[in-house]
């Protein structure tokens, strides 16, 4: 008696064990994992918002949006008239940007990127191909808009294509 006592406490731990480890392994009876510092975490999503934003409103050649962006800074007028040349320029852009890190000092963002892409010109058959890497330089905290930018980004891609041929 004590044996088969034993042996359905056995079998009714084990069974709920199972029970408890599929309602985990399917996520709806444990709770997920919170960010460690919810406050970092939250503006990490808004950097990744902003350059998701940021590759949309070039793609989608919405002047803007993409405005809505930069910082009144002169650097970034210079590259907003680059970009609203390539949306003159181009009748297609698709471009994909890959984050490659994001590193956050204080107020100031860096977040590395890789990209590649393809620009059509209208009369053209054949599309322009390019590649880089480069450095989107953000500031905020609430709300994250571009202060500047290094290295090769997609942006002026009709200018440095008419340089070339």
């Amino acid at each position: 008696m004590h044996t088969k006592l034993f042996a359905i406490n056995h079998l009714w731990l084990w069974t709920s064990l199972i029970s408890i480890g599929m309602l985990c392994l399917t996520g709806t009876g444990c709770s997920k994992k919170t960010p460690k510092y919810p406050e970092d975490h939250a503006r990490f999503q808004r950097v990744v918002q902003a350059i998701k934003t940021l590759e949309k409103a070039y793609v989608n050649k919405d002047v803007s949006a993409f405005h809505g962006l930069l910082l009144p800074l002169e650097q970034l007028e210079i590259l907003e008239s680059e970009a609203q040349l390539d949306f003159s320029t181009f009748s297609t852009i698709q471009v994909e940007f890959i984050l490659d890190r994001i590193a956050i000092d204080g107020n100031l963002i860096s977040a590395f990127i890789s990209w590649q892409g393809t620009w059509k010109r209208p009369v053209q058959e054949s599309s322009d191909v390019a590649l880089g890497h480069g450095v989107l330089l953000w500031s905020g905290n609430q709300v994250i808009l571009l202060r500047g930018v290094e290295g090769d980004l997609p942006f002026g891609m009709a200018s440095r294509l008419n340089r070339s041929s």
